[in-house]
């Protein structure tokens, strides 16, 4: 078997269900944008893009979860024309297909991109336009991947019903479900019941985000009160897991109602949800049977990607080839897109690639 390191993960086909759009820019077209738009970026920062990719990767590794939402701030700010939308969106697509990724699903709330005046509708459709864009491009340089958009709302906003309706308004073809982002702590997400409800009676999926900065009583309100098909970070469940792996109501009922679990281990050391990488959970989860997936969340704060991830999977957590392959085939069955591809992924794309 070839050593795992670093070049051999990344040609192998992987898949991506948790990273934001708005966390996935490259520093130099951050700096580039941000010029142009005469927004100020932090002391220190502004230089090159080496320095403002670095600069990123500190401020987030703060431990806390608030801290870590405030570099967004300076992403936001440069993703408020149709221009730059799509421009960002070919460029995470161009960026995943570089990795090795064949499948993945971007998250974005269109209500953070209206400060110049585009519609949310407006916003969506750019971010199609730049998918479609990055797909056919990297069909030019051989590389095949599938990249579609969840629609977010931010959960500290008044609830609403906007960002769902957008979900059913699709006709771009790559919209895939909804998810709800943001603060945890002091915002449930029951808050959000009648968008779950509202997209759950027309058949869309859903994620949402818990268990990272908030504890149990997050995932038990996405999972049972909203009925979410999958759980944003989750990484807190291990916090209703007994010494001996006896599970408590909620962990029992993820695993065993296979509740897909979207960890992303750098960015949960940096938001202080794990200690480091080498004592994260997801080992522990997998062993226990719970339906693990591994992901980037955000990859210019994180200075990261997926093949990273699962590399430091290897190095600090004994994962294999199978073990990895495992991963992958549980993102791809829990990906948000029809059976018959999700089966033809795994058969025709990842299990040769593992073998």
């Amino acid at each position: 078997m070839p050593e795992l390191d670093l070049d051999h993960v990344r040609a192998l086909p992987k898949v991506s269900l948790h990273d934001h759009l708005d966390g996935g820019l490259r520093p130099a077209t951050v700096l580039e944008l941000a010029g142009e738009a005469g927004h100020p970026l932090p002391d220190g920062a502004d230089g090159s893009a080496e320095a403002l990719g670095r600069w990123f990767v500190e401020a987030a590794d703060s431990g806390s979860l608030v801290r870590y939402l405030e570099t967004f701030d300076h992403t936001i700010a440069v993703m408020q024309t149709a221009a730059n939308l799509r421009r960002v969106a070919r460029e995470f697509v161009e960026d995943l297909a570089a990795d090795g990724v064949v499948y993945g699903e971007a998250r974005w709330a269109p209500e953070q991109h209206t400060q110049q005046g585009l519609t949310q509708s407006e916003a969506v459709a750019a971010v199609a336009e730049g998918i479609t864009d990055g797909v056919e491009a990297s069909r030019a340089r051989g590389r095949t991947v599938v990249v579609r958009q969840l629609l977010t709302s931010m959960r500290h906003v008044e609830p609403n019903l906007t960002a769902a309706e957008l979900v059913l308004a699709d006709r771009s073809g790559t919209v895939a479900g909804f998810d709800i982002a943001g603060a945890e702590d002091g915002f449930p997400p029951e808050r959000f019941l009648p968008a779950f409800v509202h997209l759950r009676t027309h058949g869309w999926p859903s994620t949402i985000h818990a268990g990272e900065a908030a504890g149990v009583d997050s995932i038990a309100g996405a999972v049972l009160a909203c009925g979410a098909n999958r759980v944003g970070h989750g990484v807190r469940i291990v916090e209703d897991i007994g010494a001996g792996g006896a599970l408590g109501a909620v962990a029992g009922y993820v695993r065993d109602r296979r509740v897909p679990l979207e960890l992303c281990p750098s960015s949960n050391v940096q938001t202080g949800a794990a200690a480091s990488v080498a004592e994260h959970p997801i080992r522990r989860l997998d062993e226990l049977g719970f339906l693990v997936t591994v992901n980037c969340d955000n990859q210019l704060m994180s200075g990261t990607s997926l093949s990273r991830e699962m590399s430091l999977l290897v190095s600090e957590l004994g994962y294999d080839l199978d073990g990895l392959r495992r991963l992958t085939v549980n993102a791809a069955e829990s990906a948000f897109w029809s059976f018959p591809e999700r089966r033809r992924l795994i058969e025709d794309v990842i299990l040769p690639a593992y073998r």
